[in-house]
């Protein structure tokens, strides 16, 4: 294997683990802040930090360039920051009640539910393997809903909101950076009526008077660009195929995360319900295998 090849495969990997070792401890430990604070913080530290790295990258031609596109493209960025927000928020919320479980299901699940819409939506092909894949993911739903009697509403909700970001962003071509450049800047104005409105309940840790907790929610930024350039550096190396099947180290790093670090409890029936889950895991990464 080549030597670039490898560093491909560093990079995407190293990425999916920072997001699902590194990031989850982080938010952990900066969970003395509340869910909704956190998102406000994650989306504007990261419109700043992508300031900076759009300078220094030199990357404003490309930025002007969507800008002076149509408006209707400026909904569709307006409505995908909507969802990656509800999915931070969604995650960061799993984060604090220790429920991190149903999180790495969902993000098990969401490339699956991504291929679904894709044929609804984009009309793309559904062959065998896939549809089986699919149903399979409807039937542990199914079962999570008759065995332990609710919906995995994060799971489902991380999902969802994932899947459908991806379904947009397929519609919009512009690098993963400027479009979240794009995205948190269009968010950021309801992140800080949001936080405004912490203020005035006095429930807001971000503040003078707690320097040093507040210099730890700065890092929220951080936190979410850097696995987002090591693993579209790694994306642009080693193609879509093998990057897809690397980030499943995510969820994977997550769910071990919750029963040792969070010392969630995962009982047999729960536990049946993600067997039939990395069933149709395993066959939608036998057929990116095949691409």
């Amino acid at each position: 294997m080549q030597q670039k090849q490898l560093s491909g495969i560093f990079y995407a990997a190293f990425a999916s683990l920072w997001w699902g070792v590194v990031g989850t401890i982080f938010f952990k430990f900066v969970s003395f802040a509340s869910y909704i604070e956190l998102t406000v913080h994650r989306t504007i530290w990261t419109a700043v930090l992508l300031l900076i790295t759009t300078s220094i990258y030199k990357k404003w031609p490309e930025f002007l360039k969507i800008i002076k596109k149509k408006k209707n493209q400026f909904l569709l960025f307006f409505i995908s920051g909507l969802l990656v927000s509800i999915n931070w928020g969604t995650w960061l919320y799993a984060v604090s009640v220790n429920r991190l479980l149903d999180s790495s299901l969902g993000y098990y699940i969401y490339p699956i539910i991504s291929v679904f819409l894709g044929k609804i939506f984009l009309r793309e092909k559904l062959n065998k393997n896939q549809f089986i894949a699919v149903i399979l993911v409807i039937i542990s739903l199914l079962y999570f809903l008759l065995k332990l009697g609710e919906l995995p509403w994060i799971g489902l909700t991380v999902a969802i909101t994932f899947s459908l970001y991806g379904l947009i962003r397929k519609k919009i071509k512009v690098s993963p950076d400027i479009g979240l450049l794009i995205e948190t800047l269009l968010i950021s104005p309801i992140a800080v009526i949001l936080f405004i409105y912490l203020m005035k309940l006095n429930i807001n840790v971000f503040s003078y008077k707690e320097p040093l907790l507040s210099f730890y929610l700065f890092w929220s930024g951080f936190m979410t660009l850097v696995p987002l350039f090591l693993y579209t550096l790694g994306f642009k190396i080693i193609g879509i195929g093998p990057a897809s099947m690397i980030l499943f180290l995510t969820p994977t790093s997550q769910f071990l995360l919750g029963i040792t670090y969070f010392g969630e409890i995962l009982t047999l029936e729960k536990f049946f319900g993600f067997v039939i889950i990395w069933v149709a895991v395993f066959i939608y990464l036998n057929e990116l295998r095949k691409e």
